[in-house]
Protein backbone atom coordinates (compact mmCIF):
# COMPACT_ATOMS: atom_id res chain seq x y z
CA UNK A 1 0.00 0.00 0.00
CA UNK A 2 1.06 3.51 -1.20
CA UNK A 3 2.37 5.61 1.52
CA UNK A 4 0.18 8.78 1.99
CA UNK A 5 -0.50 12.22 4.47
CA UNK A 6 -3.43 11.26 6.52
CA UNK A 7 -4.57 13.49 9.15
CA UNK A 8 -2.99 11.91 12.71
CA UNK A 9 -5.47 11.31 15.22
CA UNK A 10 -3.09 13.80 17.34
CA UNK A 11 -2.10 16.47 14.43
CA UNK A 12 -5.64 16.79 13.21
CA UNK A 13 -7.10 17.33 17.15
CA UNK A 14 -4.59 19.71 17.56
CA UNK A 15 -7.09 22.97 17.43
CA UNK A 16 -8.22 21.53 20.93
CA UNK A 17 -4.99 23.34 22.36
CA UNK A 18 -6.52 26.16 20.83
CA UNK A 19 -9.83 26.43 21.69
CA UNK A 20 -9.91 25.32 24.78
CA UNK A 21 -8.74 28.96 25.51
CA UNK A 22 -11.85 30.33 23.66
CA UNK A 23 -14.43 27.80 24.24
CA UNK A 24 -16.85 27.52 21.48
CA UNK A 25 -16.14 30.12 19.49
CA UNK A 26 -19.09 32.28 17.65
CA UNK A 27 -20.35 32.07 14.53
CA UNK A 28 -23.27 31.50 12.57
CA UNK A 29 -24.62 28.99 9.55
CA UNK A 30 -25.93 30.35 6.81
CA UNK A 31 -28.96 28.19 5.67
CA UNK A 32 -28.97 26.89 2.26
CA UNK A 33 -30.99 29.49 0.41
CA UNK A 34 -28.46 32.10 1.28
CA UNK A 35 -25.87 30.43 -1.32
CA UNK A 36 -27.15 32.46 -3.91
CA UNK A 37 -23.96 32.88 -6.35
CA UNK A 38 -22.19 32.61 -9.53
CA UNK A 39 -20.25 29.71 -10.00
CA UNK A 40 -18.74 30.77 -13.43
CA UNK A 41 -16.19 33.07 -12.38
CA UNK A 42 -14.27 34.98 -15.12
CA UNK A 43 -12.08 33.05 -17.48
CA UNK A 44 -8.33 34.66 -17.38
CA UNK A 45 -7.16 34.41 -20.90
CA UNK A 46 -5.90 37.84 -21.20
CA UNK A 47 -2.91 39.09 -18.89
CA UNK A 48 -5.77 40.68 -16.56
CA UNK A 49 -4.61 39.50 -12.61
CA UNK A 50 -5.94 36.18 -10.69
CA UNK A 51 -7.06 37.02 -8.05
CA UNK A 52 -6.76 34.16 -5.14
CA UNK A 53 -8.19 34.68 -1.80
CA UNK A 54 -6.67 34.08 1.77
CA UNK A 55 -8.42 33.99 5.05
CA UNK A 56 -6.74 34.00 8.28
CA UNK A 57 -7.82 34.48 12.02
CA UNK A 58 -4.88 37.01 12.06
CA UNK A 59 -6.59 38.77 15.28
CA UNK A 60 -8.34 36.09 17.25
CA UNK A 61 -9.30 35.03 20.80
CA UNK A 62 -5.87 32.97 21.09
CA UNK A 63 -3.67 35.95 20.31
CA UNK A 64 -1.93 37.59 17.40
CA UNK A 65 0.82 35.87 14.87
CA UNK A 66 -1.03 32.41 16.00
CA UNK A 67 -2.44 31.50 12.29
CA UNK A 68 -1.08 33.86 10.09
CA UNK A 69 2.00 31.48 9.36
CA UNK A 70 0.35 29.86 6.08
CA UNK A 71 -0.69 33.33 5.44
CA UNK A 72 3.38 34.54 5.27
CA UNK A 73 4.28 31.32 3.30
CA UNK A 74 1.95 31.84 0.67
CA UNK A 75 2.65 35.39 -0.03
CA UNK A 76 6.06 35.16 -0.21
CA UNK A 77 5.74 32.21 -3.24
CA UNK A 78 3.41 34.75 -4.79
CA UNK A 79 5.69 37.82 -4.53
CA UNK A 80 8.57 35.58 -5.88
CA UNK A 81 6.23 33.96 -8.57
CA UNK A 82 5.07 37.48 -9.57
CA UNK A 83 8.38 38.40 -10.01
CA UNK A 84 9.32 35.78 -12.02
CA UNK A 85 6.84 36.79 -14.81
CA UNK A 86 3.55 35.26 -12.85
CA UNK A 87 1.19 32.08 -14.36
CA UNK A 88 1.02 32.62 -18.20
CA UNK A 89 1.49 36.10 -17.90
CA UNK A 90 -0.71 36.65 -15.20
CA UNK A 91 0.25 38.26 -11.97
CA UNK A 92 -1.36 36.65 -8.96
CA UNK A 93 -2.98 39.74 -6.79
CA UNK A 94 -3.62 38.03 -3.21
CA UNK A 95 -6.70 39.44 -1.28
CA UNK A 96 -6.35 38.99 2.35
CA UNK A 97 -9.37 38.64 4.78
CA UNK A 98 -8.88 38.60 8.63
CA UNK A 99 -12.03 36.69 9.95
CA UNK A 100 -11.09 37.86 13.74
CA UNK A 101 -11.55 34.20 14.83
CA UNK A 102 -15.33 34.23 14.79
CA UNK A 103 -17.73 32.34 12.51
CA UNK A 104 -19.82 35.82 11.94
CA UNK A 105 -16.07 37.29 10.21
CA UNK A 106 -15.37 33.55 8.93
CA UNK A 107 -18.58 34.22 6.61
CA UNK A 108 -17.99 37.85 5.95
CA UNK A 109 -14.64 37.14 4.19
CA UNK A 110 -16.24 33.90 2.47
CA UNK A 111 -18.67 36.66 1.00
CA UNK A 112 -16.97 39.44 0.35
CA UNK A 113 -13.82 36.91 -1.29
CA UNK A 114 -16.13 35.02 -3.60
CA UNK A 115 -18.73 37.25 -4.31
CA UNK A 116 -17.61 40.59 -4.31
CA UNK A 117 -13.68 39.86 -5.41
CA UNK A 118 -14.38 36.51 -7.58
CA UNK A 119 -11.57 35.12 -6.59
CA UNK A 120 -9.97 32.07 -8.21
CA UNK A 121 -9.36 29.86 -5.54
CA UNK A 122 -8.62 30.10 -1.53
CA UNK A 123 -5.49 29.47 -1.02
CA UNK A 124 -3.87 28.28 2.41
CA UNK A 125 -6.68 29.51 4.74
CA UNK A 126 -6.49 29.27 8.89
CA UNK A 127 -9.38 29.74 10.57
CA UNK A 128 -10.41 29.44 13.92
CA UNK A 129 -13.91 28.51 13.14
CA UNK A 130 -14.16 27.84 9.39
CA UNK A 131 -17.79 28.56 9.31
CA UNK A 132 -18.15 30.03 6.09
CA UNK A 133 -17.12 25.87 4.82
CA UNK A 134 -20.20 25.11 3.37
CA UNK A 135 -20.88 28.26 1.45
CA UNK A 136 -17.32 28.24 -0.40
CA UNK A 137 -18.03 23.92 -1.04
CA UNK A 138 -22.06 25.30 -2.68
CA UNK A 139 -19.97 27.84 -4.69
CA UNK A 140 -17.22 25.22 -6.17
CA UNK A 141 -14.71 27.66 -5.27
CA UNK A 142 -11.69 25.33 -4.63
CA UNK A 143 -9.85 25.77 -1.15
CA UNK A 144 -6.51 24.77 -1.39
CA UNK A 145 -4.15 23.66 1.56
CA UNK A 146 -5.83 24.84 4.51
CA UNK A 147 -5.15 23.64 7.63
CA UNK A 148 -7.48 21.22 9.39
CA UNK A 149 -8.39 23.49 12.49
CA UNK A 150 -11.57 21.72 12.68
CA UNK A 151 -13.37 19.04 10.27
CA UNK A 152 -14.32 21.04 7.40
CA UNK A 153 -11.56 19.73 5.10
CA UNK A 154 -12.96 16.29 6.05
CA UNK A 155 -16.48 17.12 5.92
CA UNK A 156 -17.01 19.15 1.92
CA UNK A 157 -15.89 19.00 -1.07
CA UNK A 158 -14.07 21.20 -3.32
CA UNK A 159 -12.30 21.90 0.09
CA UNK A 160 -8.56 20.26 -0.10
CA UNK A 161 -6.74 20.09 3.10
CA UNK A 162 -2.77 20.30 3.90
CA UNK A 163 -3.41 16.30 5.01
CA UNK A 164 -5.74 15.32 1.93
CA UNK A 165 -8.57 13.11 2.91
CA UNK A 166 -10.13 10.02 2.71
CA UNK A 167 -13.46 11.00 3.47
CA UNK A 168 -16.68 10.82 1.28
CA UNK A 169 -16.99 14.78 1.94
CA UNK A 170 -20.60 14.49 1.34
CA UNK A 171 -21.80 17.06 4.02
CA UNK A 172 -21.30 15.47 6.83
CA UNK A 173 -17.76 15.19 8.87
CA UNK A 174 -15.92 12.09 8.21
CA UNK A 175 -17.50 8.78 8.37
CA UNK A 176 -21.31 9.40 9.75
CA UNK A 177 -19.87 12.07 11.87
CA UNK A 178 -15.95 10.33 13.02
CA UNK A 179 -13.00 11.22 11.88
CA UNK A 180 -10.11 8.71 11.95
CA UNK A 181 -6.06 9.15 12.89
CA UNK A 182 -3.10 6.80 13.23
CA UNK A 183 -0.89 5.90 15.83
CA UNK A 184 2.30 6.03 13.73
CA UNK A 185 3.92 9.07 16.23
CA UNK A 186 3.53 6.69 19.01
CA UNK A 187 4.93 3.92 17.20
CA UNK A 188 8.16 5.82 15.78
CA UNK A 189 8.96 6.60 19.53
CA UNK A 190 8.53 3.20 20.33
CA UNK A 191 10.30 1.63 17.71
CA UNK A 192 13.15 4.63 16.94
CA UNK A 193 13.42 5.59 20.65
CA UNK A 194 12.64 2.37 22.95
CA UNK A 195 9.98 4.37 24.59
CA UNK A 196 7.61 2.57 26.85
CA UNK A 197 5.71 4.87 29.06
CA UNK A 198 4.10 8.03 28.15
CA UNK A 199 2.78 10.99 29.94
CA UNK A 200 -0.43 13.32 28.92
CA UNK A 201 -1.08 16.77 30.49
CA UNK A 202 -4.33 18.39 30.08
CA UNK A 203 -6.00 21.24 31.64
CA UNK A 204 -9.42 20.34 33.82
CA UNK A 205 -11.52 22.09 30.73
CA UNK A 206 -13.66 19.76 27.76
CA UNK A 207 -11.68 20.18 24.81
CA UNK A 208 -8.33 20.14 26.85
CA UNK A 209 -9.46 16.46 28.69
CA UNK A 210 -11.14 14.87 25.70
CA UNK A 211 -7.79 15.55 23.43
CA UNK A 212 -5.56 14.22 26.21
CA UNK A 213 -8.64 11.09 26.05
CA UNK A 214 -7.53 10.88 22.08
CA UNK A 215 -4.20 11.01 22.85
CA UNK A 216 -4.09 8.70 25.62
CA UNK A 217 -6.28 5.51 23.34
CA UNK A 218 -3.16 6.10 20.40
CA UNK A 219 -0.63 5.66 22.84
CA UNK A 220 -2.65 2.56 24.69
CA UNK A 221 -2.95 0.86 21.43
CA UNK A 222 0.81 1.09 21.01
CA UNK A 223 1.24 -0.58 24.03
CA UNK A 224 2.50 2.49 26.27
CA UNK A 225 1.66 2.67 30.01
CA UNK A 226 0.11 6.09 29.97
CA UNK A 227 0.70 8.22 32.86
CA UNK A 228 -2.24 11.13 32.76
CA UNK A 229 -1.85 14.70 34.48
CA UNK A 230 -4.31 16.86 34.76
CA UNK A 231 -3.45 20.30 35.81
CA UNK A 232 -6.31 23.31 37.28
CA UNK A 233 -6.86 25.72 33.93
CA UNK A 234 -7.31 28.73 36.23
CA UNK A 235 -4.44 27.84 38.49
CA UNK A 236 -2.29 25.00 37.12
CA UNK A 237 0.22 23.62 39.30
CA UNK A 238 2.41 22.20 36.79
CA UNK A 239 5.61 21.65 39.69
CA UNK A 240 3.22 18.82 40.67
CA UNK A 241 2.68 17.32 37.45
CA UNK A 242 6.67 17.24 36.88
CA UNK A 243 7.24 15.76 39.98
CA UNK A 244 4.64 13.24 39.19
CA UNK A 245 6.62 12.25 35.78
CA UNK A 246 9.97 11.97 37.39
CA UNK A 247 8.52 9.60 39.76
CA UNK A 248 6.79 7.40 37.12
CA UNK A 249 9.57 7.29 35.18
CA UNK A 250 7.88 8.85 32.62
CA UNK A 251 10.16 8.29 28.61
CA UNK A 252 7.59 10.95 26.30
CA UNK A 253 5.29 13.81 26.97
CA UNK A 254 2.36 14.73 25.27
CA UNK A 255 0.05 17.93 26.07
CA UNK A 256 -3.29 19.32 25.39
CA UNK A 257 -2.31 22.43 26.59
CA UNK A 258 -1.86 25.93 25.03
CA UNK A 259 2.22 27.25 24.62
CA UNK A 260 2.33 29.06 27.73
CA UNK A 261 1.31 26.03 29.55
CA UNK A 262 4.10 23.93 27.81
CA UNK A 263 6.61 26.49 28.76
CA UNK A 264 5.46 26.04 32.58
CA UNK A 265 5.28 22.83 32.12
CA UNK A 266 8.88 22.67 30.94
CA UNK A 267 10.73 24.96 33.51
CA UNK A 268 8.80 22.54 36.03
CA UNK A 269 9.89 19.71 34.86
CA UNK A 270 14.01 20.99 34.69
CA UNK A 271 13.44 22.36 38.20
CA UNK A 272 12.20 18.93 39.93
CA UNK A 273 15.01 17.51 37.33
CA UNK A 274 12.59 15.45 35.20
CA UNK A 275 14.31 13.67 32.19
CA UNK A 276 12.64 12.72 29.25
CA UNK A 277 13.56 11.42 26.23
CA UNK A 278 10.88 13.56 24.00
CA UNK A 279 8.75 16.55 25.01
CA UNK A 280 6.75 16.00 21.91
CA UNK A 281 4.98 18.67 20.08
CA UNK A 282 3.09 19.47 16.29
CA UNK A 283 3.56 21.02 13.64
CA UNK A 284 1.68 24.64 15.03
CA UNK A 285 4.26 24.75 17.52
CA UNK A 286 7.71 24.11 14.93
CA UNK A 287 8.80 27.45 15.17
CA UNK A 288 11.99 29.28 15.57
CA UNK A 289 10.82 30.96 18.75
CA UNK A 290 11.84 27.99 20.67
CA UNK A 291 14.66 29.28 22.40
CA UNK A 292 12.26 32.72 23.62
CA UNK A 293 9.46 30.56 24.11
CA UNK A 294 11.76 27.72 26.91
CA UNK A 295 14.12 30.31 27.53
CA UNK A 296 13.47 28.96 31.35
CA UNK A 297 14.18 25.25 30.53
CA UNK A 298 16.90 24.26 28.55
CA UNK A 299 17.06 20.60 29.73
CA UNK A 300 13.59 20.71 28.63
CA UNK A 301 14.00 22.44 25.49
CA UNK A 302 16.64 20.14 24.04
CA UNK A 303 14.37 17.40 23.86
CA UNK A 304 11.30 18.93 22.21
CA UNK A 305 10.49 16.94 19.34
CA UNK A 306 8.34 17.72 16.29
CA UNK A 307 6.26 15.56 14.55
CA UNK A 308 4.53 16.32 10.95
CA UNK A 309 3.98 15.77 6.96
CA UNK A 310 5.80 18.10 5.48
CA UNK A 311 9.88 18.85 4.82
CA UNK A 312 11.67 20.24 8.26
CA UNK A 313 12.10 24.65 6.99
CA UNK A 314 15.56 24.41 8.60
CA UNK A 315 16.26 21.38 5.86
CA UNK A 316 18.40 24.09 3.89
CA UNK A 317 20.39 20.76 2.00
CA UNK A 318 17.37 20.46 0.11
CA UNK A 319 17.04 22.65 -2.54
CA UNK A 320 12.78 23.24 -2.29
CA UNK A 321 13.42 24.29 0.98
CA UNK A 322 16.53 26.20 0.25
CA UNK A 323 14.18 28.23 -2.17
CA UNK A 324 11.51 28.89 0.97
CA UNK A 325 14.23 30.16 3.37
CA UNK A 326 16.02 32.65 0.58
CA UNK A 327 12.27 34.13 -0.34
CA UNK A 328 11.52 34.25 3.21
CA UNK A 329 14.57 35.32 4.53
CA UNK A 330 13.05 39.28 5.12
CA UNK A 331 10.81 37.63 8.12
CA UNK A 332 11.57 37.63 12.07
CA UNK A 333 10.48 34.20 12.47
CA UNK A 334 10.54 31.43 10.65
CA UNK A 335 7.99 28.02 11.06
CA UNK A 336 6.96 25.06 9.17
CA UNK A 337 3.17 26.24 8.83
CA UNK A 338 4.85 29.02 6.77
CA UNK A 339 6.57 26.27 4.71
CA UNK A 340 3.15 24.14 4.49
CA UNK A 341 1.51 28.04 3.27
CA UNK A 342 4.65 28.21 0.59
CA UNK A 343 3.40 24.53 -0.28
CA UNK A 344 -0.57 26.01 -0.67
CA UNK A 345 0.14 28.56 -3.10
CA UNK A 346 2.98 26.19 -5.12
CA UNK A 347 -0.10 23.79 -5.03
CA UNK A 348 -2.67 26.41 -6.45
CA UNK A 349 -0.02 27.42 -8.81
CA UNK A 350 0.71 23.92 -10.58
CA UNK A 351 -3.26 23.69 -10.83
CA UNK A 352 -2.97 27.29 -12.64
CA UNK A 353 -0.71 26.65 -14.97
CA UNK A 354 -2.39 23.42 -15.91
CA UNK A 355 -5.56 25.36 -17.11
CA UNK A 356 -3.75 28.12 -19.30
CA UNK A 357 -4.52 26.77 -22.59
CA UNK A 358 -8.18 26.49 -21.87
CA UNK A 359 -8.33 29.72 -19.67
CA UNK A 360 -7.70 29.48 -15.53
CA UNK A 361 -11.36 29.10 -14.08
CA UNK A 362 -12.48 28.22 -10.63
CA UNK A 363 -13.83 24.53 -12.57
CA UNK A 364 -10.46 23.94 -14.14
CA UNK A 365 -8.60 24.47 -11.69
CA UNK A 366 -10.98 21.91 -9.49
CA UNK A 367 -10.57 19.49 -11.75
CA UNK A 368 -6.63 19.64 -11.05
CA UNK A 369 -7.17 19.17 -7.14
CA UNK A 370 -9.93 16.33 -7.68
CA UNK A 371 -7.25 14.14 -9.65
CA UNK A 372 -4.20 15.32 -7.00
CA UNK A 373 -2.80 11.90 -6.27
CA UNK A 374 0.88 11.88 -4.65
CA UNK A 375 1.38 15.66 -4.80
CA UNK A 376 4.35 16.59 -2.52
CA UNK A 377 4.76 20.28 -3.78
CA UNK A 378 8.73 20.01 -5.46
CA UNK A 379 8.86 17.65 -2.30
CA UNK A 380 8.09 19.34 0.62
CA UNK A 381 5.24 17.35 1.37
CA UNK A 382 4.30 13.71 2.35
CA UNK A 383 2.69 12.67 -0.92
CA UNK A 384 -0.75 14.00 -0.18
CA UNK A 385 -4.42 12.26 -1.67
CA UNK A 386 -7.56 12.76 -1.96
CA UNK A 387 -9.96 9.58 -2.09
CA UNK A 388 -13.31 8.78 -1.11
CA UNK A 389 -13.78 5.56 0.67
CA UNK A 390 -17.12 4.66 1.66
CA UNK A 391 -16.00 2.59 4.49
CA UNK A 392 -13.26 4.38 6.98
CA UNK A 393 -9.95 2.41 6.81
CA UNK A 394 -8.69 -0.20 9.24
CA UNK A 395 -5.39 0.43 8.89
CA UNK A 396 -2.87 2.83 7.04
CA UNK A 397 0.54 3.27 5.80
CA UNK A 398 1.74 6.74 7.00
CA UNK A 399 4.55 8.22 6.35
CA UNK A 400 6.24 10.99 9.47
CA UNK A 401 8.61 13.99 9.37
CA UNK A 402 10.12 14.17 12.84
CA UNK A 403 12.84 16.78 13.92
CA UNK A 404 14.31 17.63 17.44
CA UNK A 405 15.10 20.94 18.42
CA UNK A 406 18.95 21.35 19.60
CA UNK A 407 20.64 25.01 20.52
CA UNK A 408 22.62 26.34 18.53
CA UNK A 409 21.48 24.17 15.36
CA UNK A 410 17.20 24.53 15.92
CA UNK A 411 15.30 22.15 14.38
CA UNK A 412 17.37 18.65 13.19
CA UNK A 413 15.67 16.33 11.13
CA UNK A 414 15.49 12.93 12.12
CA UNK A 415 15.72 10.45 9.03
CA UNK A 416 13.81 11.06 5.91
CA UNK A 417 10.31 11.30 5.56
CA UNK A 418 9.73 9.53 2.89
CA UNK A 419 11.05 6.35 4.65
CA UNK A 420 10.29 7.03 8.10
CA UNK A 421 6.67 5.18 7.46
CA UNK A 422 4.36 2.79 9.46
CA UNK A 423 1.51 0.67 9.33
CA UNK A 424 -0.79 1.68 12.29
CA UNK A 425 -4.41 1.36 13.41
CA UNK A 426 -6.74 3.91 12.48
CA UNK A 427 -8.83 5.21 15.56
CA UNK A 428 -12.20 6.47 15.18
CA UNK A 429 -12.82 9.71 17.20
CA UNK A 430 -15.81 12.65 17.28
CA UNK A 431 -14.39 16.27 15.94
Amino acid sequence: MRPVRRPRAAEHAAAAALLLLVGTACGSRLPESDFEHDTRAPTQKDSTPLRVGIVTSATSPVGGDTFTGPRDGAKAYFDRLNARGGIDGHRVEVRECDDGGSGVGNNTCVHRLLEEDKVVALVATTALDYAGASRVSHARVPDIGGQPIGAAYDTWPHLYGMYGSLAPRNGTPGWDGKLYGGTEVYRYFKREKGARTAAVVSYNQSSSAAYARLVQRGLEAEGYKVVTEQVDFALPNFRAAAADLKEQGVDLVFDAIDTHGNAQLCKAMDEVGAKVIAKVTNVQNWTSTVADDYKDSPRCRNALWATGSSRNYEDTGNAAVREFRDATKGLKTHSQWQLEGWAAAMWFTDAAKSCANTGITRACVDAFMNRSENYTADGLLVPVVFERLAEPPKTRKTCLSVARWQDGKGWVSQGDMNSTCFDVPQLAYEP
